[in-house]
């Protein structure tokens, strides 16, 4: 690994995190007021990456606008557009030049996770296979392709999301690998292909050897509204090693530049709150709440177990009770959203409408 170099998957569409991701890309969702694709930036950073390329198709501008060229991170980060999707393997056989012949690792931008990656590293020196898959432990092998192993840890075959009790194995495909250059002799150029589908199946099937690295630290796919949510109260309340922006000004409580919390506001950890917010009086932050950049609390409000993406407004005596609500939108006074529902971006949710419990409201929808 002299090169140290990595590539990130981030051309998905997100469409399970629908109505959120209907004007950004997944990898750019906010996971504690970060894109899930700066946490993984980071992760990388920590391992040593330097030089890391990432592939681009679902607003792709917005991506490139964040991170740049990586000199905010101090690493170098450049871009492969995807006008056609290629798939997991077609985009990583358009870049084969990246990796000059080395061993590199591809990792997926719109997961989360603080998996060692030096001990996954460590152990596919050790093997000597063609690849290695960072495997994760679930309790529902059922939503997840599961992958079977040997006894030396060599993969013997796959379960695309087994029937519930007929699962063999409760190893989760995480989406993390190490790969030999040798893995480009298995990718058509220019044609969609995919790991799990395509590259992986016919490894088999040639008895090339790859191998499953089975981690214990924390991963979530971030693959629909429950895990994102779950992913952001996890960060919140440290199950996953991620930073936090913003000055921890006690214990579990974090505050972003600019902000102004007035009097007799309630503030029960854990809670975070990005920049230029303003909290007003009598307002009431029972955590795990995650309040993004440019928001306005009003008087009295309640939110609880709740997550507002940056900009826009929750109104007087308005409460938001385990909800997602997207960038730029706007709850009025007296208006409730209610468990597990979710309010795209732009939209706005008149006086006080109640918006029940699991309900989604599309983006730049007006409810009155």
């Amino acid at each position: 690994m002299s090169k140290n170099k990595a590539m990130v998957l981030a051309a998905g569409l997100g469409t399970r995190l629908r109505p959120l991701t209907d004007l950004i890309s997944k990898p750019m969702a906010p996971i504690v007021n970060k894109p899930v694709m700066e946490h993984i930036i980071e992760l990388l950073i920590k391992h040593n990456f330097k030089d890391i390329v990432c592939n681009l198709h679902w607003y792709p501008e917005a991506i490139k606008e964040y991170f740049g060229a990586g000199s905010k991170w101090g690493i170098n980060i450049s871009y492969s557009l995807e006008e056609t999707l290629l798939g997991t393997a077609g985009g990583v056989k358009k870049v084969e030049d990246f990796f000059e012949g080395e061993t590199f690792i591809v990792i997926s931008g719109d997961s989360l996770t603080d998996i060692n990656l030096a001990d996954v590293l460590q152990f596919h020196k050790k093997k000597g296979g063609i690849a290695t898959l960072a495997l994760s432990e679930v309790e529902d092998p059922w939503q997840y392709g599961v992958v079977l192993l040997d006894g030396n840890k060599k993969i013997t075959g796959f379960q695309e999301k087994p029937l519930g009790g007929e699962e063999k194995s409760n190893l989760a495909n995480t989406g993390i690998y190490v790969f030999e250059h040798e893995i480009f002799d298995h990718i058509p150029f220019g044609a969609f292909y995919d790991f799990g589908k395509n590259v992986f199946p016919a490894l088999l099937d040639k008895n090339v050897d790859y191998y499953g690295f089975k981690h214990n630290q924390y991963w979530n796919d971030v693959g629909g509204l429950e895990e994102y949510q779950r992913g952001n109260f996890d960060a919140l309340e440290g199950k996953v090693k991620v930073s936090i922006p913003g000055i921890q000004i006690k214990d579990g409580v974090w505050v972003g530049k600019n902000c102004r919390i007035q009097e007799e506001v309630v503030i029960i950890p854990p809670v975070c709150i990005g920049d230029n917010c303003t909290i007003k009086k009598g307002a009431k932050l029972f955590g795990p709440i995650i309040l993004g950049d440019n928001i306005i609390v009003d008087e009295r409000a309640v939110l609880y177990r709740g997550i507002k993406w940056g900009g826009g407004y929750i109104g007087k005596d308005a409460s938001l009770i385990g909800a997602i609500i997207g960038f730029n939108a706007k709850i009025k006074d007296k208006a409730s959203v209610l468990e597990k529902a979710v309010i795209g971006s732009k939209s706005i949710i008149g006086d006080g409408i109640i918006i029940h419990p699991s309900v989604k409201i599309m983006t730049n929808e007006i409810i009155k």
